[in-house]
Formats: C-alpha cells, sequence, structure tokens
C-alpha cells in the first residue's frame, strides 16, 4: 500500500480504523538487529505497535502502512515548524553542497550562536552540543567547577539525559520514593552506579522551604530543574517559586540551571526564562532549536562559559557544530517570530478547551494542562499537578487505552499524556482531532477501560 492510502478514519473521524500490522511486522523483523526493533528505550513498548515511519509533511506522518496520521509527537518536541518545512529543507540542502563535517570552524555556527544569545536571556556566551544529555552533563560539570562543590539538587520527576549521575527519581514508583520531605533517590537503569546518588539530593518540586533549608547547608554546586515540568507532565511553576529559587541560589552560592531542553524555543523565542522572566545562570537547550536536526546549547554567565576556554573544563564533541544542522538552526530560529508564538496559542488553546469540553460532556474525569505550546492530559485527577506524586495519581492504563485507540483513528499522541503543537496544526486540524478525541473517548468508555 502506498504512503497515501489508509486515510479513511482521518478523513471521516470514525468510519474506518487504521491497521498498523506493517509496522508490527518490520519491528519484529528489525529486531535481529536493532534491540527491540528501535533506537531509544522510549519508543519501546507503544500499543499497539511502535510505527516505522516512511516520511512526514506538516503536521501528518505517512507510515509504512499507508497511514497518514496527525502527529502530536512532533519527533518527541522539536517540530515546532511542523514536518519538513521548505525554509529548513533548503538551508540543510544548500549547505551540504558547500561540505558535511571539517574538523574546524565555520561562519554559520557564528550566526546561529549570534542568534541564541541575542533570543535567550541567560545566553551571554554559548557552546553547541549534539543532545540534551549531553549539555546537562557539561552544565553540571561547569558548575561544580566554579564553586568547588560536588552535590546538586534534582527534582522529583525532572528528567535530564540517562546518564548515570542524573537518571535519578525521574518517574520513582510511589512506594520506592520515600517520604515527600525527604525522598529517596531511585534509580533509573539496571546497571546504574549507584554511588552516583552520593553526587545529588532529590526533593519534590514547587516547595520553596524545603529547597531553601537543603540550600542553607552550603554544599550545593547547582539546582537543576525543568522551568516547567514538562517531560513528565506540563506542571506551571506556583506563583513566585522561580523568583524564589533564584533568590535562595544566589544567597547561598549556588548555580541555578535551567534544562530547557523542550521549554526552549517553545514557549516562547526565549524558552521559559523569557515567559516567566527568571534568568538562571545556566541553561540547556535542544529539541526546538533546529526543529529536528540533532543540535544542543549549553548558555550562560560569560564568566562560567568562559571557563570552557579559560579555565580548564572540558568539552567537547565531533559534531559539535556540524555544519548541516547549523544551517537548520539559523533556519529555524529566524522562523520562530512573535506571530507564530500567537497563531499556535489561538490553536492549541482552542484544542485544550475542546478536549477538556470533550472529557465532561462524556463524564471523564481529566486534567488538561500546561502552554498552547504544548500540554499535558492526565486522566483521573481533579484538579491540575503541583508536582510529580500528584501526576503519579494519574490513570496511566486508561491514557494508553485512549491514545491507542487515538491511533486507530488517525491521532498520534504521545503516552506519557504531553501533546506538542506546531505551527502546521491549523484550525482544520485540531476539528480532525476533537472528532477522533470523541470517538476514543466513546470506545474506551465501551470497552470499560476507564
Amino acid at each position: 500500500m502506498t504512503a497515501s492510502g489508509n486515510t479513511g478514519a482521518h478523513e471521516t473521524g470514525t468510519s474506518q480504523l487504521l491497521s498498523f500490522d506493517g509496522s508490527a511486522e518490520a519491528i519484529r523483523r528489525n529486531s535481529q538487529w536493532m534491540a527491540g526493533g528501535v533506537n531509544s528505550n522510549f519508543r519501546l513498548n507503544i500499543s499497539p505497535t511502535p510505527l516505522v515511519i516512511e516520511r512526514g509533511e506538516g503536521p501528518y506522518l505517512y507510515d509504512i502502512d499507508g497511514n497518514r496520521l496527525i502527529d502530536y509527537y512532533l519527533g518527541m518536541g522539536p517540530m515546532i515548524l511542523g514536518h519538513n518545512p521548505a525554509a529548513l529543507t533548503e538551508a540543510a540542502k544548500t549547505q551540504i553542497e558547500h561540505g558535511i563535517l571539517f574538523g574546524g570552524q565555520t561562519q554559520v555556527e557564528a550566526e546561529a550562536a549570534r542568534l541564541v544569545c541575542e533570543m535567550v536571556p541567560s545566553a551571554e556566551r554559548m557552546r553547541f552540543g549534539g543532545s540534551g544529555s549531553e549539555v546537562d552533563q557539561a552544565a553540571i560539570r561547569l558548575a561544580r567547577a566554579a564553586t568547588g562543590r560536588k552535590k546538586i539538587i534534582k527534582f522529583e520527576g525532572h528528567y535530564h539525559g540517562w546518564f548515570d549521575n542524573v537518571l535519578w527519581s525521574t518517574a520513582p514508583a510511589p512506594e520506592a520514593a520515600g517520604p515527600r520531605e525527604a525522598p529517596a533517590p531511585v534509580a533509573g537503569s539496571k546497571g546504574q552506579l549507584t554511588d552516583t546518588s552520593d553526587t545529588l539530593v532529590v526533593l519534590p518540586w514547587n516547595d520553596l522551604d524545603l529547597l531553601d533549608a537543603r540550600l542553607a547547608k552550603g554544599d550545593i554546586a547547582a539546582v537543576i530543574m525543568e522551568a516547567a515540568m514538562c517531560n513528565a507532565g506540563a506542571v506551571h511553576p506556583l506563583p513566585g517559586y522561580l523568583e524564589g529559587v533564584r533568590e535562595a541560589c544566589t544567597r547561598h552560592g549556588t548555580i541555578l540551571i535551567f534544562d530547557e531542553v523542550i521549554t526552549g524555543f517553545r514557549l516562547a523565542p526565549g524558552g521559559a526564562q523569557e515567559l516567566f522572566g527568571v534568568t538562571p545562570d545556566i541553561s540547556t537547550f535542544g529539541k526546538a532549536i533546529a526543529n529536528g536536526f540533532p543540535v544542543a546549547a549549553i548558555v550562560g554567565r560569560a564568566d562560567l562559559l568562559d571557563m570552557f576556554s579559560t579555565g580548564g573544563v572540558v568539552h567537547g564533541g565531533t559534531y559539535n557544530a556540524q555544519p548541516i544542522a547549523m544551517a537548520a538552526t539559523v533556519a529555524t530560529l529566524k522562523s520562530l517570530q512573535p506571530a507564530l508564538y500567537e497563531e499556535i496559542g489561538v490553536t492549541g488553546t482552542k484544542l485544550m478547551d475542546g478536549m477538556r469540553a470533550i472529557f465532561e460532556r462524556q463524564g471523564i474525569r481529566a486534567v488538561v494542562e500546561g502552554f498552547p505550546q504544548i500540554f499535558h492530559v492526565a486522566f483521573g485527577l481533579d484538579q491540575p499537578a503541583r508536582d510529580y506524586r500528584d501526576l503519579a495519581l494519574m490513570n496511566r492504563q486508561a491514557y494508553v487505552a485512549f491514545t491507542t485507540a487515538l491511533l486507530h483513528r488517525g491521532v498520534r499522541a504521545l503516552e506519557r499524556g504531553a501533546w506538542f503543537m506546531s505551527i502546521a496544526h491549523d484550525d482544520a486540524v485540531i476539528e480532525r482531532t476533537l472528532e477522533a478525541v470523541d470517538g476514543a473517548v466513546s470506545q474506551i468508555k465501551a470497552d470499560g477501560a476507564i
């Protein structure tokens, strides 16, 4: 079947449910070469099967079964311009004609760096990297070098990459997490070095008193956080919380790191720090910075970032500032104008409000919360979450049944509850999505899944 074929459910709402037999078979076949048939654990065990994609265009993906799907994964967040935008592809094609990798500097990386520094409030200096996990490690190393301290504070439910020293308490089981006032660090993987937990302190987010009390001991090099908690959910900081964290870190000589790998260039041109008006010492970025190209960045105070060049702090990477990726970065950042955020604000709000109305009419307990550019749907909650432990009460099994029913109706949404929006998701796409949501809710109710 061709990629333009199986669009019935997408076009008419619920008249034809889509099949994914081709993807399921390909995953089984490809597992003889790739562990699990995938190249990231975050793509494993998706219901009814991980998908094998042929191409993307605007708000749509086309899979090997010929299904056209409205996509709210958006590559796990990067594709704020939608799939295959013309400006980006043209920039990449032009650059590839000049070369791929030089082991030296280019003018295009300097232009990309200038745009980042002009757009991001905390960016006096910056360096490019290849992934969010990498630049988070660079930020932590920099903070330890600057302060001479070892420990960092991270928060339950916040994700800062898959390396041993930070993959703690990202999704801890409630029975393992310990008391809220003093959470037990919970490792995220077998094989993880458990003694790395000695270098961190885990706290609940959105609790300024607990944070301030721990900082007062004077041994914390850095506080690292998502400025809006958007990996596990889409949780707003409480009024005054970020401002209080900023003041407390300054008072106690601790470096404040905002992990903006998800929120950066998505919530605003300058990220969550621009939206909330709080400037950290160091920030990390990825995902939307280059609309799908493997680009990340660490930015911050000049005196801190200059330690990479004059302070003996090592940061490297063969593919850092790879020219084709830099051309894509420039094209992306130049596209992120105020009108884009205004437009996504309208369509994202329309989708959130429409989903709330459907859930209420169908008698579904659910909270739709977050931002128009990225929001989160939690079944089983009565009010917005304020931290990970609130989110842990959501009915995840029912939500997976919901996303499975959506997929069969031509809408692809993350099983963890996040919905990413792009400029390509117009009113017509939102209306078709809401038709699918209504049909999916009816189905899971009839099946007794909720």
